[in-house]
């Protein structure tokens, strides 16, 4: 029930306001629109933060999302206290909006990089944004009601369809519109200085009458602050990205991309003593030998036998094609690669170029842009005796589809006769279950496959330390329809994989083989772990 204590003050304050009863209900509800909008784009811009930094994005968006509402009901509990002061107390929540929410990406991102802790900071921004969102409702409401007086349950339903529609808007706006243009970063900068700008005006102007001389200069001298620390920080945005990155890669970065699949960046390979390394929503993809023993592990063995037409899932970094390439009798290799950039990257960076043995430049290849579950679901294509899938590390959420059922029945319908299909399955160490939820997924489609395990360096061969987090044992799986493929090297294997460390890697995953066949992973019921 709406406080009936101020329906006494409603004529007085009509009369102070600069427009009529009903323009100033509209510009309330506008101001509603706008806030609602900038809290989407807050907690949106939290998720993406969270899921590129800590990966996972439905843990880190169902934590976020959770501390949110949650701390909205906190919010809301604590707006009873300041209804008394509803204007006041309203341009103070969006002004600590603008300022914790512009801010909160730059701060974040700077707390991983310098200090690598992320997790803590980002719970705790969601939760105070999230009690100053939910201040925002009770406070709107009593000035709704002041400014003219109307039945409570219509001024509910005006007031949470603007705040319904302003969140349509700023959800759309964010994937849309700032993600794209400003960045993260800039985005946050820019939702915080229109969050002050709709807070600010809607009480100094509208509201001035509820306001003390002192009260007005003080919320216009915050606003100020706020507006000047907020251009601050997007005027130094671009040094501040150059040098957590630095930080966080090294100080050889030479190509820092954010596309509409994932952030690239590549450092190195330019100079001798700066060794290339490709790295993928911030994972080590290519580390010099390291990644050239895993690509070579994971073709060899699968084109061994018939290989004249082959099929390329992923791999745009040309890691695994420059190792198919190898076969002379090879007529033609798709390679279908959700990012166009990293395949641009791949074809024209003089470092990634020169490390896949300019791959793409070769006659035989075509490649298409395209989901690579999506392009095997439209079921145009030709059958192939070869089947590579080079793909994003099982355990994230992004990548659980590629290793469903349902991905590979269809990779499977794609094979021909006496085809075989070869899948990278992520790292060995601590991870034997995933791995075996990927075989017995494979499995489930009719397919028959030889688990083996390698280390990526060679023994002997030595590390730097940055190469030392891809250094794990890779595990893989090479299927076939009829029986499980004998794991075998053909001819013009490097020497660096040879037979012997093929059949150590045979042996190495059966001692973890579970004494229970695992459920396999599908698109409703994704068991390959996440995180």
């Amino acid at each position: 029930m709406i406080d009936q204590r101020h329906r006494s003050e409603l004529p007085r304050l009509a009369s102070r306001l600069p427009v009529t009863a009903r323009v100033a209900r509209a510009l309330v509800l506008a101001a509603v629109f706008v806030c609602a909008a900038c809290g989407l784009v807050y907690e949106l811009e939290l998720v993406a933060l969270a899921s590129s930094l800590l990966g996972d994005s439905v843990t880190q968006a169902s934590v976020i999302l959770s501390v949110m509402v949650f701390a909205m009901g906190c919010g809301s509990l604590l707006a009873k206290r300041l209804r008394a002061r509803a204007a006041a107390a309203f341009a103070a929540v969006e002004t600590g909006l603008a300022l914790i929410g512009g801010l909160s990406v730059m701060v974040l991102y700077a707390l991983f990089a310098w200090f690598g802790h992320a997790t803590l900071p980002i719970v705790g921004c969601a939760f105070a944004i999230g009690v100053l969102t939910g201040a925002e409702v009770p406070l709107l409401m009593t000035l709704v009601q002041r400014v003219r007086r109307q039945d409570a349950g219509g001024a509910v339903a005006d007031l949470f369809a603007a705040d319904y529609v302003g969140a349509l808007v700023g959800g759309l706006a964010f994937p849309f519109l700032l993600l794209p243009h400003a960045g993260q970063l800039t985005g946050a900068l820019a939702t915080g200085a229109v969050n002050a700008v709709a807070g600010g005006a809607t009480v100094l102007w509208l509201f001035r009458g509820d306001l003390t001389r002192r009260a007005r200069g003080w919320l216009l001298l915050a606003n100020v602050l706020v507006l000047a620390l907020l251009a601050g920080a997007a005027a130094v945005a671009g040094p501040f990205e150059r040098a957590a990155r630095r930080e966080v890669y090294g100080g050889d970065v030479r190509v820092a991309e954010q596309t509409g699949v994932e952030e690239i960046v590549l450092t190195g390979g330019d100079t001798p003593g700066h060794p290339l390394r490709l790295y993928l929503d911030g994972r080590l993809r290519v580390s010099g030998a390291t990644t050239a023993r895993y690509a070579q592990a994971l073709v060899h063995p699968a084109m061994d036998g018939t290989r004249t037409r082959v099929l390329l899932l992923g791999g745009g970094d040309g890691q695994a094609l420059r190792e198919v390439l190898r076969y002379p009798d090879v007529g033609g290799v798709t390679v279908v690669q959700p990012d166009a950039e990293l395949l641009r990257l791949a074809r024209t960076d003089p470092g990634l170029s020169r490390a896949n043995g300019h791959a793409f430049a070769d006659p035989r290849v075509r490649t298409v842009t395209a989901d690579p579950f999506d392009w095997l679901r439209r079921g145009r294509t030709a059958p192939y005796d070869v089947i590579v899938a080079d793909l994003p590390d099982p355990g994230t959420t992004a990548s659980a589809k590629l290793y469903s059922q349902e991905f590979f029945g269809l990779a499977a319908r794609a094979l021909a006769p006496g085809g075989r299909l070869a899948v990278r399955a992520g790292t060995a160490a601590g991870t034997a279950h995933t791995f075996w939820t990927i075989e017995a997924t494979v499995t489930a489609v009719g397919l028959r496959a030889s688990p083996y395990w390698l280390p990526a360096a060679a023994p002997g061969t030595a590390l730097t330390p940055a190469a030392t987090a891809a250094a794990a044992d890779q595990a893989y799986l090479l299927a076939a329809r009829t029986a499980p493929p004998a794991l075998r090297l053909p001819p013009r294997t490097p020497s660096t994989l040879t037979s012997r460390a093929l059949r150590q890697a045979a042996r190495a995953p059966l001692p973890t083989r579970p004494s229970r066949a695992l459920p396999p992973s599908t698109l409703l019921r994704p068991r390959v772990p996440t995180g």
